[in-house]
């Protein structure tokens, strides 16, 4: 059954099979996945009372309980967004050859749908680290040593981001032994943790560098893709998680001015666009930090047009990088001659952006400036409020004056290919239709709060401001006029903090590990070598030495032994026995038995003593 399918997977099992078609079939494919994916939506959302929650696909994986579909109204309503931005991106990327560009766009929006729908932090955790593969190579494959560099440094952050996340669930399921989520407790060790992660994501200043690091460097359709979906899945988690969080509302109102002031300084019209995300996403994290059915509506509404309104402008700005190979504003001007229809849809765009009535941005951004005031925040009400002519300033008024009027650069390019017009114009449709009748973005909100912007109020403020804008522009165009310098931005510090390392790891350290590698072989070794040559003769003419002269002094010790043993040991003893047998005769012959005889004897012997005596006397 359809219904029974988790809209992530239609994603990422359409991806798989991109490869194996070709030609018209190919392209077919390639719309009809958001197309399924739509249709599967309707089901679910027919299926299921989504003003309750209710959990569906779930599995089981290491004693845990993972579900793939959490659905009530704030998960449709950003479905909804996604899938109708996956439609108009694919369009617009239609004449891309490469199947690996595809692959990653889905894999990327197939990411997002699965932490929209995720009910638990691990799988939320999985999608999260999806969509950050499947996004670098958006980068990467624009195949160029800046969007190769580019590409290294996102991922390398958003990497970051994903261990930050990472920790912080640990450390949540530690303190609760639950998976779920849900809203987290401020007082939780993990709070900061997961927040931080989720901020890197929304690019909040200070952590926000790597947007326009890497978006400028993106395929053209890539970041048509990129605009849609990493700062809004963030937005959406921050949503659910951490409604209400006071420091928010400050965050937001700063991201908010910070991307506003580095936008009019801007020169690249796609790095413009990018610091323009981080204002628009200020404006959905200042409403979360309210905290109101109100605030949190007017956060949804505006990451509903934000989506198509800056899609819309990201467009226009890739087919002008497309058609004329360059996006700086000083290298550009006088392309309404050749690409009239371009500059209508890109201005639809910049209306829908700026707040005008009658256009997208306007219903979703007036409920943001309302929740402010209906919750006696005055300052954040009017610093939001006047955030419009910043917007107006840089994106409705400097980028298509100097880009589509301005000075004559000489470039005649055609309008872009067919299937990027046709993006277009299904996008600015979009941006109108809401514009003039809101009640079709409302009704998907998750919250009950009856609203109306077109109020006498809210229209001229509106107009009051956006007009005066206007007219400060002209006044002063040579002073708003591009410069060729580029701004720096807390991405200088990485930067400069990533060249210092490989610095240090390729010189000091190379040089000293080569230095040793080189004594070594030079020293060391030779060293080695004669120690061994000196061992070598000692053993030889020493220890050998020694060794062999005991074993010829033993066959000496041995030799004389035995001739001591032959002629002195047994020459004695053959003497003493000659010596006892002749004396053993004499005796013999003395003994006679006779008394005379033994008299005459010793008589015989006195004499003898008596002799010697007188002689040696």
């Amino acid at each position: 059954m359809i219904n029974e399918i988790p809209p992530a997977f239609i994603y990422i099992i359409g991806a798989l099979a991109i490869p194996f078609l070709k030609g018209a079939l190919k392209k077919a494919w390639l719309v009809a996945i958001p197309i399924v994916a739509f249709i599967n939506l309707l089901y679910i959302k027919k299926g299921v009372d989504i003003d309750t929650t209710v959990v569906k696909f779930t599995a089981t994986f290491l004693d845990q309980q993972l579900i793939f579909g959490r659905i009530d109204k704030l998960s449709v309503g950003f479905a909804f967004i996604f899938i109708l931005a996956s439609l108009i991106s694919i369009i617009y990327a239609l004449h891309i050859k490469d199947d690996a560009h595809h692959i990653s766009a889905y894999l990327y929006v197939g990411g997002a749908l699965g932490v929209v729908f995720a009910g638990d932090f691990l799988t939320l955790f999985l999608f999260w680290e999806l969509m950050a593969v499947g996004s670098a190579f958006l980068v990467w494959f624009r195949r160029n040593k800046m969007a190769i560099e580019a590409g290294f440094r996102y991922i390398l952050i958003h990497t970051l981001g994903g261990l930050i996340l990472l920790a912080g669930i640990m450390l949540l399921y530690n303190e609760t032994g639950s998976m779920a989520f849900n809203a987290i407790d401020p007082d939780s060790k993990a709070f900061y943790l997961i927040i931080i992660g989720l901020m890197i994501n929304a690019a909040v200043p200070p952590l926000h560098a790597w947007l326009p690091d890497a978006y400028p460097q993106a395929t053209v359709p890539g970041a048509i893709f990129m605009s849609a979906f990493t700062t809004k899945t963030a937005v959406y988690v921050l949503v659910r998680g951490f409604a209400g969080t006071e420091f928010l509302v400050w965050l937001g109102t700063i991201m908010m001015i910070y991307g506003l002031v580095y936008a009019v300084l801007e020169n690249d019209i796609r790095r413009l666009l990018s610091y323009h995300i981080i204002s628009q996403v200020g404006y959905m994290v200042a409403a979360i930090g309210i905290g109101t059915d109100l605030g949190l509506n007017g956060a949804v509404a505006h990451a509903f047009t934000n989506i198509l309104y800056k899609a819309l402008l990201f467009m226009a700005a890739g087919a002008i990088l497309h058609m004329t190979a360059k996006s700086k504003l000083t290298e550009l001007g006088g392309l309404y001659r050749t690409m009239p229809i371009t500059m209508i849809l890109y201005m639809i765009g910049g209306l829908s952006i700026s707040g005008f009535p009658l256009f997208a941005g306007f219903v979703s951004k007036a409920m943001i400036v309302s929740a402010a005031g209906v919750d006696h925040r005055s300052i954040i009400m009017l610093v939001l409020l006047f955030g419009s002519a910043g917007t107006f300033l840089s994106v409705g008024l400097k980028l298509p004056f100097f880009a589509f009027f301005g000075k004559d650069s000489g470039l005649r390019p055609k309008e872009p290919p067919k299937n990027m017009l046709v993006a277009m114009a299904i996008t600015a449709f979009c941006c109108i239709a809401i514009g003039v009748y809101p009640a079709v973005l409302y009704d998907i909100l998750p919250f009950d709060v009856p609203y109306h912007p077109y109020t006498y109020e809210h229209i001229v403020w509106t107009m009051q401001i956006l007009l005066f804008t206007g007219v400060t522009f002209f006044y002063m165009l040579k002073t708003a006029a591009p410069k060729g310098y580029l701004s720096l931005d807390t991405d200088w510090f990485y930067r400069k903090g990533i060249k210092i390392f490989l610095w240090f790891a390729f010189k000091p350290v190379r040089k000293t590990n080569d230095f040793i590698d080189d004594a070594d072989v030079n020293v060391i070794e030779k060293q080695t070598m004669n120690v061994a040559t000196k061992a070598k003769w000692f053993d030889i003419a020493v220890v050998d030495g020694i060794v062999n002269g005991v074993a010829w002094a033993n066959r000496l010790i041995a030799w004389l032994s035995h001739q001591i043993d032959i002629y002195i040991v047994d020459g004695l003893i053959n003497s003493a026995a000659t010596l006892v047998n002749i004396n053993s005769g004499f005796w013999r012959k003395l003994q006679t038995g006779s008394v005379q005889s033994y008299a005459l004897i010793m008589l015989a012997g006195v004499i003898l003593i008596l002799g010697g005596l007188i002689i040696f006397i």
